[in-house]
C-alpha cells in the first residue's frame, strides 16, 4: 500500500469513529515535514441538515475543528508517527461547511516526504 493509501486510512478512520463518517474522498500530499490531507463528503445528515441556519453552520464549523483538535492533542493515531517515521508535533484543521471540504495539515519533527 503506498504511504499516502496507508495514511489516508488512517486519518479516514479518526473520523469515522469520531463522528460516524470518515470522508468519501481524501487525498494526501506529502511536503518537506508535512501531510497536506483534503477531505470532500464529511458531513453526516445530521449535520447537513443542522448547517441549514447561520448559527447551525457556525457550530458545525467549530464542532468539527475543536474535536479533531483536541482528539489529536489527546491522542495520536495508531500507526501515524511509525508511517511517517517522525513525531507529530502540530494538527491545523479547517472545514468549509457550505462546500463540505476539510483541509488538515500535519506537521511533523523532521521530513517525511521520503519512502
Amino acid at each position: 500500500m503506498k504511504k499516502e493509501a496507508a495514511f489516508n486510512e488512517i486519518v479516514r478512520k479518526v473520523r469515522k469513529d469520531t463522528f460516524g463518517k470518515g470522508p468519501e474522498r481524501i487525498h494526501t500530499t506529502f511536503v518537506d515535514n508535512m501531510a497536506i490531507t483534503k477531505m470532500w463528503g464529511n458531513f453526516t445528515p445530521t449535520e447537513k441538515f443542522i448547517a441549514g441556519t447561520a448559527e447551525g453552520k457556525e457550530m458545525v464549523h467549530r464542532a468539527r475543528t475543536q474535536m479533531v483538535q483536541k482528539l489529536y492533542e489527546q491522542h495520536v493515531p495508531d500507526g501515524m508517527e511509525e508511517l511517517c517515521g517522525s513525531k507529530l508535533q502540530h494538527l491545523f484543521t479547517d472545514i468549509k461547511v457550505e462546500d463540505d471540504f476539510a483541509i488538515s495539515v500535519f506537521v511533523f519533527e523532521k521530513n517525511i516526504e521520503q519512502g
